[in-house]
């Protein structure tokens, strides 16, 4: 396995990389970390810098390793993977070892937690977060929170590294 630095461009919609092949967003060290997926995204240009922006809720496991690490990668697989996405974002890393039980293998890019059988791997550096507030949502905002659920807190990074998987290739 090895991961090949690239220029960051896309040559594939955005739009299909977040809503349909989904992200796999992970934070933390190699002593402790976790990743959840995510269909919730977007890929810009803040402050003169190529971002990634994601949306991680409180009460997910993940949302303490975003917080106190200022690191975090976006893993993209093929569909083959699916199943292992569909794990990592319905199950708790407090609860089980997610990675072990869906058969993927961690690795460490600059440090960063990502999978060896992801396609592409983007490596971001925090430059601001926020919550997303209620009083500033419209009614479609509001309609994707049930009672009692955290509403999410955004979180953009900066993009250090485009990684391409060659042995993907």
């Amino acid at each position: 396995m090895a991961f090949i630095k690239s220029d960051v461009e896309l040559k594939s919609s955005v739009f299909q990389m977040i809503g349909k092949q989904w992200l796999l967003i992970s934070a933390g060290t190699e002593k402790s970390f976790n990743s959840m997926t995510a269909s919730w995204g977007a890929f810009g240009v803040l402050w003169n810098k190529y971002t990634a922006t994601v949306y991680v809720r409180p009460e997910r496991y993940t949302y303490g390793f975003l917080e106190t690490n200022d690191r975090f990668s976006l893993c993209l697989f093929g569909e083959k993977h699916r199943e292992a996405l569909v794990v990592m974002g319905t199950k708790s890393g407090r609860d089980m070892d997610k990675p072990a039980a869906c058969g993927l293998s961690p690795v460490f890019i600059d440090g960063v937690p990502a999978y060896a059988e992801a396609e592409t791997v983007f490596i971001c550096k925090k430059i601001y977060s926020d919550n997303l507030r209620a009083e500033n949502m419209g009614e479609d905002g509001l309609s994707v929170y049930a009672a009692g659920s955290g509403i999410h807190k955004m979180y953009i990074g900066e993009i250090l590294g485009l990684y391409r998987n060659d042995a993907r290739q």
